[in-house]
C-alpha cells in the first residue's frame, strides 16, 4: 500500500481527513510526530524545534546562522547537545519523511512531504482546498474557535505554511501538477474525500 501525503490550506480538514484515511486503511497519522522525530535526531527539544518552524525565514534565524558557525557550536556542545537551524531542520526532515515512507503504510500531513517524496513511485500526494470563509467556519466548529480567534489561526497559519516552503525553496505547493488528487473540500464532504483517497491508495498498491 502506498504512502499519502496530505497537503491542504490551513482549515481545509487536513488533520480530520488524514486522521479519518488512516483510520479506514489502518496506516499510521503523521502530524507533529515529526517534530518530535526530527529533534530527537537533532538533540534538541521540540520546543527548539518548533521554534525553527515559526522563525521560518525569521531575521533572529539568520542572524544567529550568520553569527555562529555549526563546527563551532559542534565543538561546543559536544555529542550529547544538539543543535539545529533551518538548514539543519530541513536535511533532517528530509530523512525523517524518507524513513517514514521506507516503513511503510503511513498518512503524512504537510512539512513539504509532496515534494521531499515526490520521486517515489509508492506514494500518493493529496491536496486539500477550500474557500477561506469555509476554512474559517471549519475552525469555529472543529475547534471551537470563536469568528475572530478562527480568522486569526487561519491567517497565521497560512503566513507560516509560505514561509515553510520558502525553505524548500518553492511557490508552486498549491499548484495541481505536484498531486495525484485535489479536493475542494468546500464542494466535497469529507467523508466522500475520505473514501475517495481510500479507494485510490488501494487500487495503487
Amino acid at each position: 500500500m502506498p504512502t499519502v501525503t496530505i497537503s491542504r490550506q490551513f482549515g481545509a480538514g487536513g488533520k480530520t481527513l488524514g486522521r479519518s484515511i488512516a483510520k479506514h486503511l489502518g496506516y499510521q497519522f503523521i502530524d507533529n510526530e515529526l517534530i518530535q522525530m526530527v529533534a530527537h535526531k537533532a538533540k534538541v527539544s521540540v520546543n527548539w524545534v518548533e521554534s525553527v518552524e515559526k522563525e521560518a525565514g525569521g531575521r533572529l534565524q539568520k542572524f544567529v546562522s550568520r553569527l555562529v558557525s555549526k563546527s563551532l557550536i559542534e565543538k561546543v556542545l559536544g555529542d550529547e547537545r544538539g543543535y539545529i537551524d533551518e538548514e539543519v531542520y530541513v536535511d533532517l526532515l528530509h530523512q525523517v519523511i524518507q524513513q517514514l515512507a521506507d516503513e511503510d503504510n503511513v498518512v503524512i500531513l504537510g512539512r513539504g512531504s509532496q515534494y521531499i517524496l515526490r520521486e517515489r513511485a509508492d506514494t500518493i500526494h493529496i491536496l486539500l482546498t477550500a474557500e477561506k470563509s469555509d476554512r474559517i467556519r471549519f475552525m469555529e466548529e472543529h475547534y471551537e474557535l470563536a469568528p475572530s480567534q478562527a480568522a486569526r489561526a487561519v491567517n497565521l497559519e497560512d503566513r507560516r505554511r509560505i514561509h515553510l516552503y520558502r525553505k524548500f525553496g518553492r511557490e508552486d505547493y498549491d499548484g495541481p501538477h505536484l498531486y495525484h488528487l485535489v479536493i475542494n473540500m468546500s464542494q466535497v464532504h469529507i467523508d466522500k474525500a475520505c473514501r475517495l483517497v481510500c479507494v485510490l491508495a488501494r487500487r495503487t498498491g
